[in-house]
């Protein structure tokens, strides 16, 4: 066991390898550039706070094991379990059906996360979480790490992780040192959001579905899409974007007409327009895939990087935070085996290989994306993607594959399991659902 390790960030990946290492340390200290809120309140170290958030089964279950009591918080304080597929109102290639499964997912602001994860970590003596105090560089030479210069001058430590985020200086601090240059990849739809928070109407306040339109990038057109997430509060939060050249504009009468006018249904428009809004429209750019290829470079030990300073997704795919828990899970698991932080952060570059593939294998077919181009490959994979999404409509084990990998509960290996192989060999049985799949009752709570 070590004596200190160091965490650059404050945020839910900090929180989260913070708990994942105080067994190994006899202290951890997380520095945090941001004054930190005493609450479940946005930040401006989190870009993304203002807008909708999901965190899905696989990493719910990580957080769990290393926060014991987390989902129980999270409920007490007002997020919503949620049922996956059977509590997803989804529109993918056409509305999928509706089937009770073995997953789900936690719905709530990203506020609330944040302040539950920091408040239940900080209880532990061995966490320090250091408000306001920004990491400025790396203390140590191109083979080893061995500190980091703060506010309050060298901060020396066992173990450096940096979980700053997209906004990372690693790369450049590491550059210093002699270590040689992060290779940096970007694939980018220039996808915007804009978000709004509503009351629900009263009936709808409880146990009401998650309403998903992914935006389609087989149309000769801007991709457009929307999220409605039932909150704490009695409150939806509802985010809608748009890629290159079909942005939605951060204005109220911009946002309800996308809603209302712009996706694929009306169902977006037709909620809103039956609850109270509760603040302005935010909007946001920062939405491109980023991954710093920290694998194909000799990583001084005592160094690891995870989260969104190795692997930064469109966040419209909804798995940012709980890669962040699973990689936190592997470093201890690396580190507990006695091996190297080289060896660990190999690892998680592993972890984030198979969801940067399934969210750039979306993204790249948008018009005018950046940073590639789709190959012959590339197309094949895409309609090799279609088929089994359009097979899963009606046979339930292809449905329960994709879902598995998506809440990241299962590796993307279990797709290519030989029963779903065959399934999606024979191809759908059904097509997509015409009309969302909300419940009479449930149109009745909304005021439908």
């Amino acid at each position: 066991m070590g004596t200190r390790v160091v965490v650059i960030g404050g945020g839910l990946a900090g929180m989260v390898t913070a708990a994942a290492l105080r067994s190994r340390f006899d202290e951890v200290v997380v520095l945090e550039r941001d004054k930190l809120p005493d609450g479940a309140e946005v930040r401006k170290g989190v870009p993304q706070a203002r807008h909708a958030h999901l965190l899905v089964s696989g990493g719910a279950r990580v957080i769990e094991s290393l926060v014991p009591g987390f989902l129980d918080r999270m409920y007490a304080e007002g997020a919503h379990h949620v049922n996956a597929p059977g509590d997803l109102v989804t529109m993918v290639m056409g509305w999928m059906p509706r089937r009770r499964g073995s997953q789900f997912l936690v719905a709530s602001s990203r506020a609330l996360l944040d302040w539950v994860m920091r408040d239940m970590v900080s209880r532990d003596p061995r966490v320090q979480i250091r408000s306001e105090s920004p990491a400025h560089e790396l203390i140590g030479d191109a083979k080893r790490v061995r500190g980091v210069r703060g506010p309050d001058g060298v901060l020396e430590a066992d173990l450096v992780v940096d979980t700053a985020g997209r906004g990372s200086r690693a790369p450049k601090w590491l550059a210093e040192l002699g270590a040689g240059d992060v290779r940096t990849e970007v694939i980018d739809s220039g996808l915007a959001y804009v978000t709004r928070v509503f009351q629900a109407p009263e009936a709808a306040r409880t146990r009401f579905p998650i309403i998903s339109m992914q935006a389609d990038s087989h149309l000769p057109e801007p991709g457009r899409g929307g999220v409605l997430l039932p909150m704490e509060g009695g409150r939806w939060i509802v985010t809608l974007a748009g890629t290159r050249g079909g942005e939605p504009l951060a204005t109220v009468d911009g946002y309800t007409d996308f809603a209302t006018n712009r996706l694929r249904h009306p169902i977006m428009g037709e909620l809103i327009a039956r609850a109270e809004p509760l603040t302005d429209v935010y909007g946001t750019r920062t939405t491109s895939n980023q991954r710093y290829r920290y694998d194909e470079l000799d990583v001084p030990e005592g160094f690891v990087a995870l989260g969104d300073s190795v692997a930064a997704f469109n966040p419209v795919y909804g798995q940012g935070m709980s890669i962040s828990a699973h990689s936190a899970f592997v470093l201890r698991g690396v580190l507990a085996d006695g091996g190297s932080t080289r060896q660990a952060q190999r690892a998680i570059s592993r972890i984030t290989a198979g969801p940067w593939e399934m969210a750039t294998g979306m993204d790249m077919h948008f018009p005018d994306v950046r940073g590639v181009q789709p190959t012959r490959l590339d197309r094949m994979r895409r309609a090799f993607a279609d088929r089994m999404t359009l097979t899963a409509v009606s046979r339930q084990r292809v449905y329960e594959a994709m879902n598995a990998t998506y809440m990241l509960a299962k590796p993307m290996s279990s797709m290519m399991a030989p029963g779903v192989l065959l399934d999606v060999l024979r191809g759908p049985i059904d097509p997509p659902l015409a009309e969302p799949p909300l419940t009479v009752d449930e149109r009745r709570r909304a005021g439908l």
